[in-house]
Formats: C-alpha cells, structure tokens, sequence
C-alpha cells in the first residue's frame, strides 16, 4: 500500500552517503537495536521520535493540527492527544489522510536537516528508523541496505502491553494494520532476531555494525568526498503546506 509516498523520487543519498533503514513491527525493539548501533557510533535519526517531538507541547505540527482536525485532537496542556488521535485515525481514513498531510512533510523536512547535520558527516554510516518502511514505500528506495528487527508477534504485545492508551485490542489493530511478519522478513537485507535477552543482540549488532562500517568506507574512497546523505524534496501535491527544504 503505498499511499502518499508513492511518487517520492529516488533521490535521497548523495553518490556516497550510507544511509540504513531500519524497521520493525510495533513492540519488536527497533528502539533498543537502534540505540546499540548509536552507541558504536553510528548516526541514529528516529522518525517516531520526530514525530513525538513535532506533536509534544509547542510542536511545528499542533497548530495545523488543531485548526484541520479540531481542538479535541489537543490536550489541555497543548500536546497531540495521543489515545483519541489513534482511534480516530482507525475509524476514519479521511483523518488519517488529513494527519499524514500535516505530518509527513515536516517529518520530512526534519530528517532532512538531521542528515545534513555534523553528527551524519562525521559518522562511518547513518541509520534512519523508519516504523513503516515497507508498508508506505517512502524511505524504502532511499536507503541502501534494510534492517528489520524481528520478534514473535507473542513478543510484540507482552513488550507493548502496558503502554499508556493502548488495549490490547487496539494493539491487535496495529499489528494487522501492519506489514506481515512473513512479508518484512522476505523484503529486508538484514535481519536481527529480538527474540530473546538484550544480552542476546549485541553479537548481532557489533557483526552487521562492522559490515556497515566497511561498506560506507568503501562507497566513501570510491566517491572521495565526505560522507554526506541527502533528502529527496518530498511530493509537494500531497502536503498540506508546501516545504522548502532541499
């Protein structure tokens, strides 16, 4: 299902910027996985946490939310209320559209930015965390490798259980409202399995983390120049304000 990402251009990376997406169903752990790789030294732009940030109080995204949705998506402090919005959003795909039309495109235009920082040039590769890399298509031809975090979907809802606002009816409709398990291991280049212990991923990461290491370097001395990614302009038809980030 493609959906508004399907005419982003495959442009994202500069001849030698070595950007990995990195995936997972809700609960697998990408956050975890993605912070070991962080602190090996890779450069780690979180699209969830972009997200979190533009809906928080103050966030670029809360004003075009309240005036297109309405006030009752806001809470009393000012941040994105996150319960009705996904329930709404799951009733309702006129809202969902309305949502992703506000959001996509600042999420862009943030990890645009992010991959032109300091900490992208100065580090041997980046990742960027991607929940729905597969389901949407718009970062999946953007990257060169794919890195799925993988769990049982048993897994999935003991970790997610508890969360705030969310039943676990309500994280039965996420999980089938995403990609199969079956299908994300079939689409991904790399797979690391987060089915066990934390202790249990480090001999996975510091393995996939020294291919990407070597790997960058070798796309970094045939291009000679800094290690640099760059972002495709996203579809300006299907954002609710044009962007202007480049």
């Amino acid at each position: 299902m493609p959906g508004i990402w399907a005419a982003f251009p495959r442009e994202m990376m500069a001849t030698n910027g070595y950007l990995v997406g990195v995936t997972g169903g809700i609960g697998s752990g990408k956050t975890t996985v993605s912070n070991f790789f962080s602190t090996l030294g890779a450069a780690l732009i979180d699209t969830d946490a972009v997200a979190h940030a533009l809906t928080a109080v103050g966030g670029g995204a809360i004003g075009a939310i309240q005036s297109d949705l309405g006030p009752q998506f806001i809470t009393a402090e000012g941040s994105l209320d996150r319960v009705i919005t996904r329930n709404r959003v799951f009733a309702d795909s006129g809202v969902k559209r309305q949502l992703e039309s506000i959001l996509h495109p600042l999420i862009h235009d943030q990890v645009a930015i992010a991959l032109n920082s300091d900490r992208v040039r100065d580090a041997p590769y980046a990742m960027l965390v991607v929940p729905l890399l597969f389901e949407t298509l718009g970062y999946r031809d953007q990257v060169v490798e794919t890195l799925l975090v993988d769990c049982p979907v048993s897994r999935q809802f003991e970790r997610v259980n508890g969360r705030p606002g969310l039943t676990e009816s309500m994280t039965a409709r996420i999980v089938d409202a995403q990609l199969p398990r079956a299908a994300r291991l079939q689409l991904a280049d790399d797979v690391i399995w987060n089915g066990a212990s934390a202790e249990a991923l480090w001999p996975q990461v510091r393995r996939l983390h020294a291919r990407y290491v070597k790997n960058a370097g070798a796309t970094e001395n045939k291009a000679h120049e800094p290690n640099i990614c760059k972002l495709a302009p996203y579809p300006s038809q299907f954002a609710r304000h044009q962007t202007t980030s480049q």
